[in-house]
């Protein structure tokens, strides 16, 4: 059953790319159908016994096996739902809102091949088919932000994410390497029971290069800065990597292999200095963007770093539970976005306001996933993210930067939530609609589980999430963000709250400056590195071969002049060298 959940988008999306380009309706049939199949076999298997794992030899490297492994557990399968259900949504809701769209049928293809490499992360029980899925990601990730032509930056921001993602990869390659020979094998399970086997210079190298891939697949500093500019991607491209593939994928490896970076003391001080930035980082740099879909971008890299720092502490059920809660009401933010740049026909809240009558349907589902974005009961982000407060307690530095940015989550989402449906028209062309059922019923869909999850997890007594006196603190300071951002927007008359933050809210808004950080740092250094040897090649080793090739011709054509001589300077050729051999070989002999 794990093998078909798995096989069944792939397949649905490798046929797709055989498709011709226009050929809509059988490409979104195959994308839809390769998401439903996957949506109801993890059903089937979350409902039925399956667990442990399965494994087949695939191919061996010296005395290593590389097998095709199936690890199979609940963790797995309900991160596999959160994966199927906004695959499925997406797809769905591609339909109509790239209606039109000439290049739909490898679009709608390579959806299905991400979502099938992500549930091959997600069940691999071996690191090389785990590393096979990560990489096609990268691939798919690539393709499906660069797939608008007619924008400029789209092949920029494609690159730029390619680039950046397979710097933290190459890290994560070698990690994987120097497990898999300490262990003897690359097989999951081996691998974690070799751990406390291993010296500790080798663990802590070891899992130092797998965090360096995951910061670059989970956007986390410093590797983060190609997450926002990934918004040049269609809408629902955005609700899947920032929802339930890519930036996931790196949360559940360490989930996933937390036993190695568990056996690092140092590995989780740098995977929580790691995430208390990133999670303040992308709170601040949400504050004052005017593109809706980068003040979401730098929302998720912040809610990145929460799960990131419930992993430092070891906190794994915090970190899932906050990963599944993100997952729903990120995937239902996005999609709502999408719906409101469908109508105004421009991602900047500078040109929206008073939507909520004319979209009824979208604002009230949005404000559902900004009600679980800021932590609001009785909203999913509610529980999810107190959990996490809550289990970073131990680490005074990190439990501040959390409160911090609990506050600073509730400024920007209200901030967007105000701009967007409140106070007048910003721009008379605009006039609001709601769009078609194709795209409003993926909203209603993912609104439940948004606004439903905590709920549910409290009926059935889940742990983590309770009520309790510790829920006070995180609830006030989401109040205190939610009443700043509405006292910024009265003072601005109905206008942008981040006027209040004056000069510093450009410089927020930019990333804080980090990108002309790391292209004076990282980029220009290494293009002049580039260029350096490149003239090394050129003038130096190319000129040399050159050189030598001309002078050789040069001789060759001089010789060849005196071989075509006249008869009278051909015979004083020859007696010259005649004489000359004979004196050589008088004064030798």
């Amino acid at each position: 059953m794990i093998a078909t959940l798995v096989l069944a988008p792939l397949l649905c999306g490798l046929v797709g790319l055989l498709l011709p380009q226009r050929n809509r309706p059988v490409a979104a049939a195959l994308g839809i159908l390769g998401a439903t199949v996957a949506l109801v076999l993890t059903v089937l298997a979350l409902a039925g016994e399956e667990r442990g794992g399965v494994s087949y030899r695939w191919a061996r490297f010296g005395d290593l096996d590389v097998t095709l492994t199936a690890l199979v557990d609940t963790r797995a399968l309900l991160m596999a739902l959160a994966v199927a259900v906004v695959a499925l949504c997406v797809q769905v809701y591609s339909v109509g809102y790239l209606a039109g769209d000439d290049r739909y049928g490898p679009y709608a293809a390579q959806i299905s091949i991400f979502t099938g490499a992500m549930l091959t992360v997600v069940f691999s029980g071996d690191l090389i088919s785990l590393l096979v899925g990560w990489e096609v990601m990268g691939a798919c990730s690539y393709l499906l932000i660069a797939h608008d032509r007619t924008l400029p930056e789209a092949p920029r921001a494609a690159v730029k994410a390619f680039l950046v993602t397979r710097v933290g990869d190459v890290g994560f390659l070698l990690g994987i390497v120097l497990l898999g020979v300490h262990a003897g094998t690359f097989r999951i399970v081996d691998v974690l029971d070799a751990v406390p086997g291993m010296s500790p210079a080798a663990v802590t190298t070891a899992a130092l290069l797998l965090l360096a891939g995951v910061a670059g697949k989970s956007a986390q500093f410093p590797l983060h800065t190609w997450l926002p500019d990934a918004m040049a991607g269609p809408t629902p491209i955005s609700a899947l990597i920032h929802a339930a593939t890519m930036v996931a994928a790196g949360v559940y490896v360490v989930v996933r292999l937390f036993p190695v970076f568990g056996a690092s003391p140092t590995a989780l001080a740098v995977l929580a200095a790691m995430a208390g930035v990133t999670l303040l980082l992308g709170a601040l740099a949400a504050t004052a963007a005017d593109d809706i879909k980068r003040v979401l971008a730098w929302s998720t890299v912040s809610q990145l770093g929460y799960m990131m720092a419930a992993l430092s502490v070891g906190a794994l059920d915090a970190a899932m539970f906050h990963l599944l809660a993100h997952a729903a009401f990120k995937a239902l933010l996005f999609l709502c976005a999408g719906s409101v740049i469908h109508a105004v026909g421009s991602n900047l809240m500078s040109r929206m306001g008073g939507l909520r009558r004319s979209m009824p349907v979208t604002f009230w589902t949005m404000t559902i996933g900004l009600g679980a974005l800021v932590g609001l009961p009785p909203f999913a982000g509610f529980f999810s993210k107190e959990a996490v407060v809550a289990a970073v307690h131990e680490r005074p530095a990190l439990w501040v930067a959390a409160l911090l940015g609990v506050a600073v989550t509730a400024w920007y989402s209200t901030r967007l939530w105000l701009l967007t449906f409140f106070g007048p028209a910003r721009d008379a062309a605009v006039h609001g609609h709601e769009p078609g059922w194709a795209m409003l019923s993926p909203l209603l869909v993912l609104a439940v589980p948004a606004a439903g999850l905590g709920v549910g997890a409290l009926a059935a007594d889940y742990e983590l999430a309770h009520l309790g006196v510790e829920l006070v603190l995180p609830l006030a300071l989401a109040a205190l963000g939610v009443a700043v951002a509405w006292w910024g927007w009265r003072r601005a008359d109905a206008g942008d709250p981040a006027a209040v933050l004056g000069r510093a809210g450009p410089f927020l808004a930019g990333g804080l400056g980090l990108d002309t950080v790391q292209d004076r740092l990282v980029v220009r250094p290494v293009r002049a590195l580039a260029r350096a040897v490149t003239a090394v090649d050129v003038s130096g080793v190319d000129g040399a071969v050159n050189g030598l090739g001309r002078a050789t011709t040069g001789a060759g054509a001089g010789l060849a002049a005196w071989h075509r001589a006249a008869l009278p300077r051909a015979l004083a050729g020859v007696l010259v060298g005649a004489v000359l051999v004979t004196v050589t070989a008088v004064v030798f002999a």
